[in-house]
């Protein structure tokens, strides 16, 4: 394997979702000669099965939510019905006006060349693409960004393979099929993915179980955050079973199944008609020529700080690399991924994780970022931890939606900000201006004393300051003033 004296592009891009797309845009922007290899359809997870359709399910499934409730606010709508037909339809809709932004079009006005069809690494320098219209190239780069994502988990369960089961990639074709909701519907994974697509579903007319091993859902947020979610989840129907353990699965005669689960109390089966799995994802590795190079060790990809391999020139970025399977963090990696491929014997640039904020978008939602009470616990770092209601915050209470809590870790006597998490509406939203503050060292004196626009959600934050400035009163001071102004009477 000896490495060209002169090259075909400056660098070929293996994979056109949010990784991909990004590091052959930049890579574009700085004139160099960049191809993007694609096999699928582009825009990868995230447009086609990932967080468009769910999001766009998720809300078609909020409206019929707010169609029920509308008579607490006085406004009479009679039954509710759902047509579901007409729901998947948003939903690709949804996926099809999105589509033009991750284009080969587009990308080909900026400056990239696409090519669709399947990469390969032959050496370290060459890919062969063999195109989806039929043949194949050869071409040469000084850099390669793989960005080939991320795969659903399919666990090794008896049975399993005798159920026509789905999962966040098959499931939008499996429900464009159906004239309405799945009845029973059975979800494995009390992940972000479970939890949203459990409410949506039985908001949208199924009865849904919700099977997670763990003690609780969401193991990544504290466990107020994840109480609260269950409580919601309940609330739209949805049987919740933490500390089940599925064993293995029976399928019917006339479709769908049942599995046979296990807790502390014994063993229990549930019946089924469509089973979905949300256990995660796994890094996509397989097909690329990886293993014949000696890349991965264990199955797995490594990557240095810097994004780069065992082959300093071939960089990873997106869900392959990780540690966090979020559509933004791929688009943050792909700007290191990008730069350090095309200029990193020059100058280099070490991937920034410090502020890594995420989002789980249910009823309400649920947002974070930077440390948690469960992180700070483990790694015994010290914090204070203000609180604030949202059932006690106007705008909450005047559109009905007064639920909810924020809650900011800060230092110890400090208004620096370590942490921040949230659920009630619009989390996803509000939580911005903490990641702002957070990433410019503004502390919550700084937030407290922005004017914030009555009345919106967006005062939640300055409250939550203003409850950690109360309890933090300069006691001294307060009493000199009171002393101060008793002598200003006489």
């Amino acid at each position: 394997m000896s490495k060209p004296k002169k090259f075909d592009r400056n660098m070929i891009v293996i994979g056109a979702g949010a990784a991909g797309l990004v590091s052959a845009y930049i890579a574009a922007a700085v004139k160099a000669r960049v191809t993007l290899v694609e096999a699928g359809p582009m825009g990868g997870d995230c447009l086609n099965t990932g967080c468009v359709p769910s999001k766009a399910l998720i809300h078609c499934a909020r409206v019929a939510q707010q169609a029920r409730t509308a008579g607490e606010f006085g406004i009479g709508i009679g039954g509710v019905e759902i047509d579901f037909p007409r729901v998947m339809g948003h939903v690709r809709d949804a996926i099809a006006r999105i589509a033009p932004h991750d284009s080969v079009e587009r990308y080909t006005g900026l400056g990239v060349e696409v090519l669709q069809g399947r990469a390969q690494l032959i050496d370290p320098w060459t890919v062969k693409v063999a195109l989806n219209d039929g043949g194949e190239l050869l071409l040469t780069a000084r850099a390669i960004v793989l960005a080939t994502g991320a795969e659903p988990l399919v666990p090794p369960l008896p049975g399993l393979e005798q159920i026509d089961f789905v999962t966040s990639e098959t499931l939008w074709d499996r429900l464009s099929g159906l004239a309405r909701a799945p009845e029973r519907m059975l979800i494995l994974g009390g992940g972000p993915i479970g939890c949203e697509l459990s409410q949506a579903l039985a908001r949208l007319g199924s009865q849904v179980t919700l099977v997670e091993m763990a003690p609780r859902l969401l193991p990544v947020e504290d466990e107020d955050i994840a109480a609260a979610v269950t409580e919601s989840l309940r609330a739209d129907g949805v049987t919740v079973l933490t500390g089940h353990e599925a064993l293995a699965f029976t399928a019917a005669a006339a479709g769908g199944g049942s599995v046979r689960l296990r807790e502390s109390g014994g063993e229990m089966d549930v019946d089924f008609d469509l089973l979905l799995l949300a256990l995660g994802r796994r890094a996509r590795v397989q097909g690329f020529g990886l293993e014949e190079l000696g890349m991965l060790e264990n199955g797995k990809l490594q990557t240095d700080g810097f994004l780069r391999t065992r082959h300093p020139h071939i960089l990873a970025a997106g869900d392959l690399v990780g540690p966090f399977q979020f559509t933004h963090m791929a688009s943050h990696q792909a700007w290191y991924a990008a730069v350090n491929g095309l200029f990193g014997d020059l100058k280099k640039f070490r991937v920034d994780y410090s502020l890594v904020p995420r989002a789980v978008f249910v009823d309400p939602q649920v947002a974070s970022v930077g440390l948690s009470e469960q992180q700070a616990a483990e790694q015994g770092v010290a914090v204070e931890v203000t609180r604030y209601g949202l059932d006690d915050l106007d705008r909450a209470i005047v559109d009905g939606s007064a639920r909810g809590f924020v809650k900011v870790l800060t230092a110890p006597g400090k208004d620096k900000i370590l942490g921040v998490a949230m659920i009630g509406d619009n989390s996803a939203e509000l939580i911005a201006e903490f990641i702002l503050a957070m990433k410019y060292g503004l502390g919550l004196n700084k937030l407290l004393s922005t004017t914030h626009i009555y009345p919106t959600m967006a005062e939640a934050n300055k409250y939550t300051a203003g409850n950690w400035k109360r309890a933090h009163a300069p006691a001294t001071a307060l009493r000199w003033l009171e002393r101060f102004h008793r002598w200003r009477r006489r």
